[in-house]
């Protein structure tokens, strides 16, 4: 059967998390910096459609085609690292330390940032015929994107952060769903549609994605964005980093590890008295 149960795909997230804490750093950053730039794509191709449709939803039901893309060519995501690598910690698996998760975690950062600013800047050309015009209509829509999602939650002071750091553990717990859900298939098309769902209510929710996060606002700084680099790293990406964190470790790592991996002890039956 194509399907595994709870206990078995949950062992392969363990086994997962390990493999990434020892994986080399330099196979870290290059397979960060494809999954920055994969999801960057995703994230202009989602925009483009809802600008082109006028129907945000279509553009969250297409939006999903970035994140299988990456998934299954093997590309690590921060939001994916957040839950998968700790695991292995918790689970004590012989040489993984603390240090090792954030040195992932730092790497896997790294990479994508690397990644998504690529694609940023080779966008900008695109919607201004390289500098030398005015922002095309997508352009616009992802420029603007950046001053909402920046301004809008600085214009609500602490309220505005507690809101935007919300919208990123709700993101994480439906993104980290995604990279668990593909893993309890071993057929392709199982896999897509485990991350397809999860994945698509998070970008129709406009929940807060710190890796496509480094994809629209260094975007939309570059084409001229009402908004600082500062408004950025305090009112979005920081808070957003957090959020992804605490929603994808709590909500599904943990959820999963302690109930499937690490059961309570069931209740011994025995025979009554005659």
């Amino acid at each position: 059967m194509s399907y595994l149960a709870p206990s078995e795909f949950v062992t392969k997230m363990v086994d997962a998390g390990e493999s990434k804490v020892f994986m080399s750093t330099r196979d870290t950053l290059i397979r960060a910096y494809m999954a920055g730039a994969i999801l960057a794509l995703a994230a202009v191709f989602a925009v483009a459609v809802t600008q082109q449709t006028g129907y945000p939803i279509i553009g969250a039901i297409l939006f999903p085609v970035g994140f299988c893309m990456l998934y299954l060519l093997g590309f690590d995501l921060l939001t994916g690292v957040f839950v998968l690598s700790p695991l292995a910690l918790i689970d004590k698996r012989p040489g993984v330390t603390l240090v090792g998760v954030l040195k992932n975690w730092g790497l896997v950062f790294t990479g994508n940032l690397a990644g998504a600013v690529t694609v940023a800047i080779m966008m900008a050309i695109v919607f201004t015929f390289g500098f030398s015009t005015e922002p095309n209509a997508v352009g616009k829509v992802i420029a603007g994107i950046g001053e909402s999602r920046t301004l809008g939650y600085k214009e609500y002071g602490a309220a505005g952060m507690l809101t935007l750091f919300v919208r990123g553990v709700l993101c994480n717990w439906m993104v980290s769903t995604g990279v668990v859900g593909a893993m309890i298939s071993t057929s392709v098309g199982g896999k897509v549609i485990a991350m397809w769902m999860p994945i698509m209510v998070f970008f129709a929710m406009t929940f807060e994605h710190s890796v496509v996060n480094m994809f629209l606002f260094p975007s939309a700084l570059i084409m001229g964005g009402n908004f600082s680099v500062m408004d950025y790293i305090i009112w979005n990406e920081i808070p957003t980093v957090i959020g992804n964190l605490v929603g994808g470790l709590s909500f599904t790592g943990l959820t999963l590890y302690s109930t499937h991996l690490r059961t309570a002890p069931k209740k011994q039956a025995f025979p009554r008295a005659a």
